[in-house]
């Protein structure tokens, strides 16, 4: 089968792939809205290594207007395989309108790993479901087609910080702001930096909270504190430790790189269940983020019925300034060769693996539970 036909880019539009040094990435990264974690040299780095990552910048006139980090996953000896940008590409300015350079943005990327290589695309653009509907619009027209099937983690709230701390605190529901009030009369200490130690320290009560209620992570603790490492000062990640008397009872980690804050991971301790320490940490991650000026919090991801608690606590803390969101998809470029069967084959394995190993652990917990009782 012949691979799909590249499409000019429009005229002043110019693309690059591969050029850009590590801190040229890092402090463009730091000009747009968009930015985050997951874009970052960093995070590609630690993850598949960068023999397996591309960069692709698109300039306008010589001004770069867009960014996208890719991994890219080969099977050994042939070039077929796939490549997937998260949450990219990177193309919002606030003082700038950007479906132009979106389209410009995808259509580079499509022309680059889809026409070029011959991979099957996929992108996870941060695009939400209250964007205007052109930016679909423009992944059709472009050669993209959503991706059936994987709904996971398209859900989430993000929580609108231009109000003033009194407007936000006062949006919040009843229950959340009762219990704030009840953190803040007690005798809590706020230990706040990026320091090693502190990751050290949060992973402990991590464990601690995984192993209490028996789930799956998400996402890998030890690869985030190797990104952490690996991060610059000016996109290091934020820790945040609650300490009632000696012991640290809960915290939270945070990365806020743009006009956004992404909520990565909280925890609370078996000694600090009653401890409310939750409640004043993301408190006080509030006011450093009013103080930064970060327009928005992103509480990443929500599932009502799997973890209704979790779901509870973000959309109370949130309130009247949340909105409960759901990404627009992810969408995928066919390169027109064997190798997209060749992919997708390999991901039913993969996926059939993880959700026996999930399947194990629910029913570990079980019996434990039953043979507890």
């Amino acid at each position: 089968m012949a691979r799909r036909k590249e499409r000019e880019l429009a005229p002043h539009f110019t693309s690059e792939v591969d050029t850009v040094t590590e801190r040229d990435w890092q402090e463009r990264l730091q000009e747009f809205d968009d930015a985050n974690i997951y874009q970052t040299w960093s995070y590609a780095e630690v993850g598949r290594g960068l023999d397996n990552t591309s960069h692709l910048v698109l300039k306008e006139d010589g001004r770069i207007v867009a960014l996208a980090q890719a991994r890219v996953l080969k099977i050994p000896f042939v070039q077929i395989g796939i490549a997937y940008v998260r949450w990219g590409p990177i193309w919002r300015r606030s003082t700038e309108p950007d479906e132009g350079v979106f389209r410009q943005a995808v259509r580079a990327l499509r022309n680059e790993y889809t026409c070029k290589r011959g991979l099957l695309l996929r992108l996870f653009p941060a695009v939400f479901n209250d964007d205007p509907p052109y930016y679909s619009t423009i992944l059709e027209e472009e050669g993209f087609s959503v991706l059936q099937g994987l709904s996971s983690g398209n859900r989430t709230i993000l929580m609108d910080l231009s109000p003033s701390l009194e407007g936000i605190r006062e949006g919040m529901m009843p229950h959340w702001k009762r219990e704030l009030k009840v953190a803040e009369r007690k005798e809590l200490q706020v230990i706040e930096g990026d320091q090693d130690e502190l990751f050290g320290a949060f992973i402990e009560i991590y464990k601690e909270m995984v192993s209490r209620k028996q789930f799956v992570e998400p996402n890998d603790i030890n690869h985030f504190r190797l990104i952490q490492a690996a991060l610059p000062k000016e996109l290091k990640m934020k820790i945040l430790l609650c300490k009632s008397g000696d012991d640290i009872c809960s915290g939270l980690i945070c990365s806020a790189i743009g006009n956004t804050a992404i909520y990565l991971f909280g925890a609370t301790s078996n000694t600090g269940l009653k401890s409310r320490g939750s409640y004043l940490l993301h408190w006080k991650l509030l006011e450093k983020l009013k103080q930064k000026g970060t327009a928005i919090y992103n509480l990443n991801g929500i599932n009502p019925v799997r973890n209704p608690g979790t779901y509870k606590f973000k959309r109370d803390l949130a309130g009247s300034n949340g909105r409960d969101l759901q990404f627009v998809g992810r969408f995928e470029s066919h390169p027109g060769n064997l190798g997209e069967f060749c992919v997708k084959g390999i991901e039913s394995v993969r996926t059939a693996y993880r959700n026996a190993k999930q399947l194990w652990v629910r029913g570990w917990s079980t019996g434990q539970l039953r043979g507890q009782a």
